[in-house]
């Protein structure tokens, strides 16, 4: 009902639109989808903000507030309820689900994901789940772009490029980052994109960032307090791109292997209850994993010191020099853990927020504990806490280009691009060295679903076994004489012969080139039966087998036509390479964004 009523809504712009030329009309679609994705950002944000206000404002001053046990339950079950029994569809993971939709459904995402994943994320963190709001305002974004496009009645490559107008829009709204918007969608989304595809990126990341200034503001969302770059701390920098490369690692492997260990449990409420209790213990003992903890994040960048006394019963740790790193290393290792059961047990949530968090948090540690070591102020944490965010951003989403910009554009941290680019640069190196994949890409990497960076891949991906199938070869029963074949041969335009029995199971072919000398001993008509003349498949096509394997075969047995068969070797028809390599290049001008 929603998406017809969009479309009606579009209906008098798309008629509009159809009287202009392809550019112009992208121009036009990319600069309002940025728009809307600006104005989805805000939203977001300031619902997120509102919640954890409402519910945490009037904390100050308390005592082991007993509150933070229970409040990151009730947004998950909020969450929960309404993901189960209202939307009916999976939301989670949301920058997974833009891949997913690019390699699987053609760059299709559902309407309602224009607005759920808002929703329910909102709820999951304003009440304290421990994730990012990030995630889920990309999925939104791509879905708007999507469906603007869907409804416009665009082209497949179009409406993946405004796929990825809308989450490049999204990230620049959420951070006011423009820059940052446009390699995110590159680095991680798209793939065979060209120049002439990068302006769209560009007009909907400028017109996101002017919706978020206007509502949100001109300020940088994370103001800091910076110092020079001195070049003796370069082998520091050095040392915290490894620890960011190892926190990388950490990071994606044990939230996949967590997840998946929670998920196990099959009874969703039970799962919830789990989940709740775990990570109520766990904010009530380390408060900054509370929500996206980003106010903790602005105390390091400029400088201080978290203050916990009196919000936990572990305060004293941070009275003892030496156990302010232990006490945020803890911090560090179980984000993962409480970011695992906020997505597991039900919210809504990604994990970008947590990357950024972790970051900070692993460059205040790295830098705490050296200026323990050599004296206080030796290296500047502001400095290192910065750096790092981009540093485990870089390892875990493996994207450097995006991790360096979107934390110099979010902090006005451009004084550190040398540090940015080292750290960020070495970071990566290390953790694909140890970690093909990304925290986003590794599940669907493992199915071979994953082709945004593969364009052949993609169209093979893209392409259907079942929608190349040629069915007008005349079929001929095994147990048929000779004169009977040459009856089908002759009222045939083609020259193979599927051979089949009773039930239309496929048992072979016969070639016209096997036959032709015998087609004219009239004498053997009644006597020779086709059994006689018949071969047997090299290999058999399944009609709902995926193109990549279809290829493999042809590879394999260097055929040039293979039979088609159901799973009980019901015979449907042939499949040629011929006819695949024509699909193959007409797809190839869908997917490629000249």
């Amino acid at each position: 009902m929603k998406a017809v009523f969009i479309r009606d809504i579009l209906a008098p712009l798309r008629k509009l639109l159809k009287k202009l030329p392809e550019r112009d009309v992208m121009i036009i679609l990319s600069l309002f989808v940025g728009i809307c994705c600006g104005l989805a950002a805000v939203l977001l944000k300031s619902a997120i903000e509102f919640i954890h206000h409402s519910l945490t404002g009037w904390f100050e001053g308390e005592a082991y507030n007993f509150l933070y046990l229970v409040y990151p339950g009730i947004g998950m079950l909020i969450a929960m309820l309404f993901v189960r029994y209202v939307v009916k569809d999976n939301i989670g993971h949301g920058v997974t689900k833009v891949l997913q939709a690019v390699s699987k459904n053609e760059s299709k995402i559902p309407s309602h994901n224009m607005w759920t994943s808002m929703a329910a994320s909102s709820v999951t963190i304003g009440f304290g789940g421990s994730v990012g709001a990030e995630a889920p305002i990309v999925y939104t974004g791509a879905a708007i772009g999507s469906n603007v496009a869907r409804y416009m009645g665009l082209s497949y490559k179009n409406m993946t490029i405004l796929l990825g107008c809308g989450a490049a829009g999204a990230v620049a709204g959420i951070f006011k980052a423009p820059l940052a918007g446009v390699l995110f969608t590159l680095e991680i989304l798209l793939f065979n994109i060209s120049m002439t595809s990068i302006l769209p990126l560009l007009l909907s990341t400028i017109s996101a960032t002017v919706i978020s200034y206007i509502f949100l503001g001109d300020k940088p969302p994370f103001e800091c307090t910076i110092s020079p770059f001195e070049l003796h701390n370069l082998p520091f920098y050095i040392l915290l791109g490894l620890f960011s490369a190892a926190c990388s690692v950490y990071f994606t492997r044990m939230t996949l292997w967590l997840e998946d260990k929670i998920k196990s449990i099959q009874k969703p409420f039970v799962r919830w209850a789990i989940s709740a209790s775990c990570l109520g213990l766990l904010i009530f003992l380390f408060p900054p994993l509370f929500g996206e903890g980003y106010e903790h994040l602005h105390e390091l960048l400029n400088g201080g010191t978290i203050d916990l006394e009196g919000q936990t019963i572990l305060a004293f740790f941070l009275r003892k020099a030496w156990l302010v790193p232990v006490f945020f290393l803890l911090v560090l290792l179980l984000k993962v853990f409480s970011m695992s059961f906020t997505n597991a047990g039900g919210g809504v949530g990604g994990t970008f927020g947590p990357t950024l968090f972790i970051g900070a948090i692993a460059g205040f540690v790295l830098s705490r504990t050296i200026n323990l070591i050599a004296g206080p102020g030796f290296v500047p944490e502001q400095n290192f806490v910065l750096v790092g965010m981009a540093g485990l951003m870089s390892g875990v989403m493996q994207a450097p280009m995006t991790a360096i910009f979107l934390i110099a554009d979010m902090t006005g941290g451009y004084g550190l691009l040398i540090p940015l680019i080292l750290t960020s640069t070495i970071s990566y190196a290390a953790t694909r060295m140890i970690e093909p994949y990304s925290i986003y890409t590794k599940r669907i990497a493992k199915k071979g679903e994953l082709l945004t960076h593969d364009s052949d891949q993609a169209v093979l991906t893209l392409l259907k076994t079942g929608d190349l199938i040629e069915s007008d070869f005349k079929t001929v029963r095994i147990d048929a004489t000779l004169g009977e074949l040459v009856a089908v041969v002759a009222e045939s335009k083609r020259n193979i012969f599927p051979v089949v029995d009773s039930r239309n199971h496929f048992q072979g072919f016969v070639s016209l080139e096997d036959i032709r000398r015998e087609m004219f001993k009239t004498q053997q008509y009644e006597t020779t039966h086709v059994y006689n003349y018949m071969k047997s498949a090299p290999a058999y096509v399944y009609i709902d087998e995926k193109m990549d394997s279809v290829m493999r075969k042809f590879e394999q047995t260097e055929a040039w036509n293979l039979p088609v068969v159901e799973a009980d070797r019901t015979y449907v028809g042939f499949v040629s390479k011929s006819k695949i390599f024509s699909a193959y290049r007409d797809q190839l001008k869908q997917v490629s964004h000249d």
